[in-house]
């Protein structure tokens, strides 16, 4: 009885999982950018930062915060990153 049940909860934790598995394209950018390190996105938001500092300091304004603002996308793309990493995007492969 234990084991139905058991048995019956797999089944519909696998079938939910398949509901909502990802694409392959989106499987296909997991894979490349799993590939980085995880502290180049900091690394990348934090040169943002300094370019845009350098940007202000030298009066140019509207540049200035073009680049400031990539910092939050960068950090966000990082954590991104870093859940695909340890959790995985999928919990099966198709």
């Amino acid at each position: 009885m234990i084991e139905t049940m058991n048995r019956q909860s797999q089944n519909v934790e696998t079938q939910e999982a398949r509901d909502h598995a990802e694409g392959r394209v989106t499987r296909a950018m997991e894979n490349q950018v799993a590939k980085l390190p995880s502290d180049l996105w900091l690394w990348a938001a934090l040169g943002s930062m300094g370019v845009s500092l350098f940007l202000k300091m030298n009066s140019r304004k509207e540049d200035s915060m073009f680049v400031g603002q990539w910092a939050a996308p960068l950090l966000l793309i990082g954590v991104y990153n870093k859940l695909v990493k340890v959790a995985g995007s999928d919990r099966i492969s198709r």
